[in-house]
């Protein structure tokens, strides 16, 4: 267990000052740690075990952290399809958490960067020296009206929650025609290829039970194509063509009437409304930067933590690095991507601990395996200027067996294995 300085004060009060005014703060105790880490997810854990290893083997890190799980989200879509278990996306926090970190299982309520300080929503002040931010996105079930109501019964589904993705295969299985509809709404989301993934399989399987004659499948997206990398995007087109699967782009999803099983869009361009009847209905919720951080003083444009696209520090507080979902940076919000993204600030966290120029740089590498069928995957990979930055030698745009079994089979095991282990 890493080293921690502990000072207990009871209820102590002290005068903050942060911005423009002092406010009066009250904390139950008070702890420093040389590193600390806010968000126990993909990000917050891969970077954690990369600095309890090499240089950093002594440094005293902390990870901080509410979480009794954590999840391999990626599988979701396979569990919403019915080719794999919710329960072996699932493992315990406690497993994950490298064996030389603190873990501060608790919530973050504020960060006060001006003084290398945070508050719990325990009451546990947090000294730092260096600040990592990896504190995830945040889903807003109720920013859709009607949802957080019907979520998970009467045809509405979701693979964007362990305990609502098993309601998706319910529905794909227990579907005997009709309208079915998924759903992608606007701005940032995690893996945001991931609602015409259900959509794909959801159309094989109506192929495989005899049902796709007699119905009805419409992908309904926010913007204005299929996928931002034309390479990619001319395959999935044609993906769409093949299916029969109408389109609705410009389309946000805005509101659902359960009772009458009505899905109210707005198009974005003429601002009027759309209302589709359905039988079942994906829908992926809006999502936005975590309330804590977008309040804060590190928060830029968006609610993001404001960072360096290519070296992951807060240009305002250099003690300061982010990455992940929450970070700012402008490009898709994957897994595949902070795989990426570790090791640069691992280092560049590295040198600026001794005073040396951050020479790491990201160069918004992700990766989004967009499932087409049972069997099937278009592997893309690109980076900031949406030039393709593919792994294997051969046209990953095309359709193949080989990169389904890499996302099923393999790609957990590496995560597991190497991204949590910081081997990977």
């Amino acid at each position: 267990m890493a080293a921690t300085h502990h000072q207990s004060v009871g209820e102590a009060t002290a005068p903050v000052t942060d911005g423009e005014q002092a406010r009066e703060r009250s904390w139950k105790r008070e702890v420093h740690h040389s590193v600390v880490v806010v968000g126990g997810g993909t990000a917050g854990i891969t970077v954690a075990a990369r600095m309890t290893r090499g240089w950093f083997n002594s440094t005293d890190v902390a990870v901080i952290d509410p979480a009794q799980k954590h999840y391999y989200q990626p599988l979701w879509t396979l569990v919403g399809a019915g080719a794999a278990s919710r329960e072996q996306t699932e493992r315990d926090e406690a497993a994950v958490i490298p064996k030389k970190v603190t873990w501060l299982q608790e919530g973050v309520a504020e960060f006060h960067p001006d003084h290398n300080w945070l508050l719990t929503r325990e009451g546990t002040r947090v000294g730092y020296d260096w600040l990592v931010v990896a504190a995830g996105i945040q889903i807003n079930w109720d920013g859709i009206r009607g949802l957080k109501e019907s979520i998970g019964k009467d045809g509405v589904c979701s693979n964007y929650a362990y305990e609502y993705v098993n309601s998706t295969w319910e529905n794909i299985r227990n579907f005997k025609g009709g309208t079915a509809v998924f759903t992608q709404p606007a701005g940032a989301i995690k893996c945001g290829g991931a609602p015409q993934k259900i959509c794909y399989l959801a159309e094989n399987w109506f192929q495989r039970v005899g049902v796709r004659d007699r119905s009805r499948v419409i992908f309904a997206h926010a913007g204005a194509a299929i996928f931002a990398v034309e390479k990619y995007r001319r395959t999935l087109e044609q993906v769409i063509e093949r299916k029969g699967i109408e389109t609705m782009f410009r389309h946000n999803l805005v509101e659902i009437r359960p009772e009458a099983h009505e899905a109210v869009f707005e198009n974005l361009d003429t601002g009027t409304e759309a209302v589709v009847h359905y039988d079942m209905i994906h829908v992926t919720p809006p999502m936005s930067a975590p309330k804590f951080l977008a309040e804060s003083r590190l928060a830029g444009e968006g609610g993001w933590v404001e960072v360096n696209p290519e070296t992951l520090q807060h240009p305002r507080f250099p003690n300061v690095f982010a990455l992940g979902d929450c970070s700012s940076l402008p490009t898709s919000k994957t897994g595949a991507a902070i795989r990426k993204q570790a090791p640069v600030l691992v280092k560049n966290l590295r040198a600026a601990m001794q005073d040396r120029p951050l020479t790491a740089k990201y160069d918004g590498y992700t990766s989004c395996p967009l499932v087409t069928g049972y069997g099937s995957l278009v592997l893309a990979e690109f980076d900031y200027d949406r030039n393709p930055a593919e792994t294997f030698p051969f046209d990953q745009s095309k359709e193949r067996r080989s990169m389904y079994l890499l996302k099923k089979y393999l790609l957990p095991l590496l995560y597991w294995r190497g991204m949590l282990k910081g081997r990977a």
